[in-house]
C-alpha cells in the first residue's frame, strides 16, 4: 500500500484534549453560576416543583415501609409502657388498699378497746382485758381461748363480756390461757330480766339449725314479750353482775298446742368477731360467805327425869 494513503491523524485513544484539572475548574464555575443564579433568579423553581410532583408517588411508595415499621414499632412500645404503668397501678392501688383496710381494721379495734374500757369502769365488778387467740377445735360447741389462765388470777366460772354485752363464761383454766364458753353453746343457761317488764326468766343455748341465736324457755304463752325487749343479767345466779346487756328478742312464737311461747333471741355480744373481751370477777366472790348453821338442840332421852 502506498505510504500517501495512510491516515496521519493519531488514534483516538492518544488523542490530546483538556486536562482534567481544567474540567474540574470550568465544571465547578458553571455549578457555582448555577447556584448564584437559582439563588437570585430563581430558574430552577419550575424545574424543581415539576420533578418534585412527578417523583412525590415513588417516594411515598419508598417511604410506607419505613413508616410501617416506625408506627408497628411505636405500638409496640407504647403497648409495653402502658402495661407497666398498668401493673405499677395495680401494685399501688393493692398497698393502698391493704394500708386502707388496716387502718380500717386498726380504727375498729381502737373504737372496741374504748367501749371496753368505759364498760369495766361501768361494772362493778373487777375484771381484766384478754385477747381472743382461737376458736375451740370442737365444732359442736362455741368456745373461745383466750390469753389469760392461772398465772393472772384468772379463775372457773368469771364472766367474760365485750364491748356490747355478755359473751359468756370461762369453763376451763390452764397456765397462760383459759377456755371460754360462748351463751350460745347448747349446755349454757343465764338468768335474764327483761328492762321493759321487769319479768325474769333463763336463756339458754339453742340447738335449733339457727346457729348463733338463744332461746328464752319456759315463759306462758300469754307472757308480756314483744319482739325488740332488751334482756340483762339478773344478777340471782352468783355467777353474772346485774345490768348486763345479754340479748334482744329476735321472734317470738305463740302456738295453740303448747303453753310455753317460742321466744328466740340475738345476742348483744359479738359472738362470731370479738378480738378482746373483759374477764369479771364472779360475784359468788364478792359476796360475804354464808353464815354457819346454827346447831340444833339435842332432842332428850327416853325415860330421863324432867
Amino acid at each position: 500500500m502506498p505510504l500517501g494513503t495512510l491516515d496521519r491523524t493519531p488514534p483516538p485513544f492518544f488523542r490530546q484534549g483538556p486536562s482534567a484539572l481544567s474540567k474540574l475548574i470550568v465544571c465547578s464555575a458553571l455549578a457555582l453560576f448555577l447556584m448564584v443564579a437559582d439563588v437570585r433568579l430563581r430558574i430552577t423553581q419550575p424545574v424543581r416543583a415539576v420533578l418534585a410532583q412527578v417523583l412525590y408517588p415513588v417516594q411515598w411508595l419508598i417511604l410506607q415501609p419505613v413508616a410501617a415499621a416506625r408506627d408497628v414499632g411505636g405500638y409496640f412500645q407504647s403497648l409495653q409502657s402502658a402495661q407497666r404503668a398498668e401493673q405499677a397501678l395495680r401494685e399501688k392501688l393493692g398497698l393502698q388498699s391493704q394500708k386502707a383496710n388496716q387502718v380500717e381494721q386498726l380504727l375498729l379495734e381502737n373504737r372496741r378497746l374504748r367501749l371496753l374500757v368505759e364498760l369495766r369502769e361501768r361494772v362493778a365488778a373487777n375484771g381484766k382485758l384478754a385477747q381472743v387467740l382461737y376458736d375451740a377445735a370442737d365444732p359442736f360447741s362455741r368456745k373461745i381461748i383466750i390469753d389469760k389462765g392461772l398465772v393472772d388470777g384468772i379463775a372457773p366460772g368469771s364472766p367474760v363480756i365485750d364491748e356490747a354485752g355478755v359473751l359468756g363464761q370461762v369453763t376451763r383454766v390452764y397456765g397462760a390461757v383459759s377456755e371460754a364458753t360462748l351463751l350460745t353453746d347448747r349446755d349454757q343457761a343465764i338468768p335474764v330480766l327483761n328492762t321493759r317488764t321487769g319479768a325474769r326468766g333463763v336463756a339458754f343455748g339453742d340447738v335449733s339449725p339457727s346457729a348463733g341465736l338463744l332461746e328464752l324457755r319456759f315463759m306462758a304463752a300469754n307472757a308480756d314479750v314483744q319482739a325488740g325487749d332488751v334482756l340483762a343479767t339478773s344478777g340471782v345466779d352468783g355467777v353474772y353482775p346485774p345490768g348486763l346487756p345479754v340479748a334482744k328478742v329476735e321472734r317470738v312464737e305463740r302456738r295453740n298446742d303448747s303453753a310455753f311461747a317460742r321466744i328466740a333471741l340475738r345476742p348483744m355480744a359479738l359472738v362470731d368477731g370479738t378480738a378482746h373481751v373483759i374477764v369479771l370477777q364472779p360475784v359468788s366472790g364478792q359476796l360475804p360467805a354464808r353464815p354457819e348453821p346454827e346447831p340444833e338442840p339435842a332432842a332428850p332421852r327416853k325415860g330421863a327425869r324432867k
